[in-house]
């Protein structure tokens, strides 16, 4: 589960149609776990988070769920921040890649959630990036800068070159630095979920640990919430993570569908967590 070295290919059909997504943003403002390396001044938190342990030969580790047994119904709503490093026309043109509504909502139901954020996204919405870095509810975790692809024929994103694939995922730290996320984590989503040993071993000097998920929502281009809705329903198990989105022109449904979804998974005894809490229970220290 943990120490997966293989080129996910989980969302199928669905990351097709979910790659040009982007975050959500808002303009409202047991034991220790061990600290986590960090690559530079811009980069991770320094603060004590949970982490993996590297994986087999070293490789940067990899996260699917949490723990099925022995650490209660818990989930994670994990929202991810696609916008890639060549859609700025399109946010000049008016196209809205947040959704202040969603996020109302998530702070309204007291949600917390875990928002992979690309650096390009922190760049054009800079004061909805800080919000969500202070807000205690949320975390903000690293989905590369560019949201181009770290393999090879991934869903016909453009190709990161291997050897600036470090320097990509460090970039994205510095734009959540200059936006004023005070302590960005040290998790890292690979775009498109697409990843395989050369990936994993270009970023293990970074420290961080790779994080996928179990249940994918699909709500990319959906228009159907009630549809949404039942696909995270009949996906959930004890330490999933969900993937969702939340962009007002490509994910419309998706705040009507966490409506459904919350209430629905709390009234069967489920609780929601950050990421960060999964994985100290996945490792052991929660």
């Amino acid at each position: 589960m943990m120490t997966l070295v293989r080129r996910t290919t989980a969302l199928g059909a669905v990351a097709a149609a979910s790659l040009a997504l982007a975050a959500c943003g808002s303009t409202e403002a047991g034991q220790a776990p061990r600290p986590a390396p960090s690559a530079s001044s811009a980069g991770p938190s320094k603060t004590a988070v949970p982490t993996l342990a590297p994986g087999p030969a070293g490789l940067t580790p990899v996260f699917e769920h949490g723990p099925r047994e022995g650490a209660g119904k818990t989930v994670a709503l994990t929202f991810d921040a696609d916008m890639t490093a060549d859609e700025g026309p399109r946010a000049a043109a008016g196209e809205r890649f947040d959704n202040p509504q969603l996020i109302a909502t998530l702070r309204r139901l007291k949600v917390p959630a875990t928002v992979f954020m690309t650096g390009r996204w922190a760049e054009e919405y800079p004061d909805e990036a800080r919000s969500l870095g202070l807000d205690a509810q949320f975390e903000v975790a690293n989905h590369s800068y560019s949201h181009y692809a770290y393999t090879d024929d991934c869903y016909g994103l453009p190709t990161v070159p291997r050897e600036r694939m470090r320097s990509d995922l460090e970039r994205a730290y510095t734009a959540f630095k200059r936006a004023g996320v005070p302590h960005p984590m040290p998790y890292f989503r690979f775009p498109g979920g697409c990843y395989d040993k050369t990936a994993l071993g270009e970023l293990t000097p970074a420290g961080v640990t790779a994080v996928q998920w179990d249940v994918v929502s699909g709500d990319a281009f959906a228009t159907d919430a009630d549809a949404v809705a039942r696909q995270v329903l009949d996906g959930v198990r004890p330490g999933s993570v969900v993937v969702m989105h939340c962009t007002r022109s490509a994910a419309p449904v998706t705040e009507r569908a966490v409506r459904t979804v919350v209430p629905e998974l709390r009234e069967r005894g489920y609780r929601f967590v950050k990421v960060s809490e999964l994985i100290g229970a996945a490792d052991g220290r929660a």
